[in-house]
């Protein structure tokens, strides 16, 4: 099997909600499992982006949002065996058991430090045992596990590889591809190779189904109405917007079914496929087709989020999962690798540095922006119209301005980061 398919493989997992949430709730569920007698106390340290995302994000099988009662569910109920989708089971009595935890003042959170990379801290104290679960880097890696002070598992320390031009940052085996190699890579491997990838559709068409058919959806029905009322019309752009946008604002209210996530989000996992299946089935394209371009469109959104850090304070939905998405636009139009850097130098001038406020309704909004540049990009790219190499952050090679793009979020929007999470800790004082 080709490398790159096993990096997609390994990346493309099922998340039940925003994926914060559940990696919240997972890290509390893990910790309590170790853990016997009733809970005295949760905590639950995390880094900035970890806070952010799942500040007033809505949560699978409750009518509540954000950290604290991600926790409180995850140590009543979270089900550590399955990972993102650890709060599949939830009942409203466990709603009701958690939110006395949280009425009682026994589950806390507290912001770790301001950065780009994972980091959760969940201990879990009951009056005979007390357990600690540290994860780093991936919304599920579990670095450390520590009950009533032993290490009971700690994983080794991997060495980071050099990027392509051999500077430190990324640091992420994709960054030793350039797109020609990627693209190379997508016309070459065994369509059998790919069929893996189908699971991404059939996850978030159901995700999607379910965003229309909900009364708690607002912006699902009326981009329906706006697409004639129906499903699939003559309109690709509108049909895309429907098709992602719906599953997005399901997944951020915190409706019952999964995304298929790549990058450890679900939103990136729905905007790099969502808008190529509208594509493919207005223009009756093969399903082989829209495999391989799904497969790109996932290798140019990790190309540019293991630079930016999977989580910071620039939208990297729209921005690392739009381009991906633009290119994969651009292969389902036969388009050239000349074309695909022009695409990528569209969308470099126009949507890099979109902030993100957090996993909540706002993300689809942004995912409405996200698909109308990507269908403008790679339209004008597709005329030889584009932001020539010379203008703002673009590079003099595609590997560049994506290296660019993701160094613009981290370490360039740190700040931004800070004064987000500031705005955060004032909204809960007032």
């Amino acid at each position: 099997m080709n490398r790159l398919t096993q990096m997609i493989q390994e990346d493309m997992k099922p998340a039940l909600g925003v994926t914060e949430p559940g990696a919240i709730a997972f890290a509390a569920a893990k910790a309590r499992s170790y853990t016997n007698g009733p809970i005295e106390s949760v905590l639950v340290a995390m880094n900035s982006g970890m806070y952010k995302n799942a500040f007033t994000c809505g949560i699978p099988n409750s009518n509540e949002v954000g950290n604290v009662f991600s926790a409180a569910l995850g140590v009543v109920a979270g089900d550590c065996e399955k990972g993102l989708e650890s709060l599949a089971n939830v009942t409203p009595a466990d709603n009701e058991a958690a939110q006395k935890l949280v009425d009682e003042g026994r589950v806390k959170v507290k912001l770790s430090g301001i950065t780009s990379e994972i980091f959760i801290e969940a201990t879990v104290k009951t009056a005979s045992d007390s357990c600690t679960v540290t994860i780093r880097d991936s919304h599920t890696n579990i670095v450390r596990i520590t009950v009533n002070d032993k290490v009971e598992f700690e994983a080794e320390e991997t060495e980071k590889a050099e990027n392509l031009d051999g500077q430190p940052g990324g640091g992420h085996e994709i960054h030793n591809y350039t797109l020609a190699q990627l693209v190379d890579y997508v016309n070459t491997v065994p369509a059998s190779e790919l069929e893996f990838i189908s699971a991404a559709y059939d996850v978030n068409m159901a995700l999607f189904e379910e965003g229309l058919s909900s009364p708690r959806t607002t912006f699902a029905p009326y981009l329906k109405e706006m697409n004639g009322g129906e499903v699939f019309s003559k309109d690709e752009l509108r049909t895309a917007q429907l098709l992602c946008n719906a599953a997005i604002e399901a997944r951020v209210i915190g409706l019952d079914k999964p995304a298929m996530s790549i990058t450890g989000s679900g939103a990136h996992g729905i905007i790099a496929t969502m808008p190529l299946y509208a594509v493919c089935k207005l223009r009756g394209l093969p399903e082989e087709k829209l495999l391989r371009a799904t497969a790109l469109s996932y290798l140019v959104c990790m190309y540019i989020k293991e630079y930016s850090g999977r989580l910071s304070a620039f939208c990297g939905c729209a921005i690392a999962a739009g381009t991906g998405m633009a290119c994969a636009l651009v292969y389902l139009n036969d388009g050239t690798l000349e074309q695909m850097a022009h695409t990528i130098n569209n969308m470099a001038s126009s949507i890099t540095g979109m902030i993100c406020d957090g996993g909540n309704q706002g993300c689809t909004m942004k995912g409405i922006v996200a698909v109308d540049a990507a269908f403008k990009s790679v339209e004008f790219a597709m005329h030889n119209t584009y932001i020539y190499d010379v203008h703002g952050i673009n590079g003099k090679t595609p590997e560049q301005t994506m290296r660019q793009m993701g160094l613009i979020a981290s370490p360039g929007m740190v700040g931004t980061e800070k004064t987000i999470v500031e705005i955060f800790e004032d909204k809960l004082k007032a």
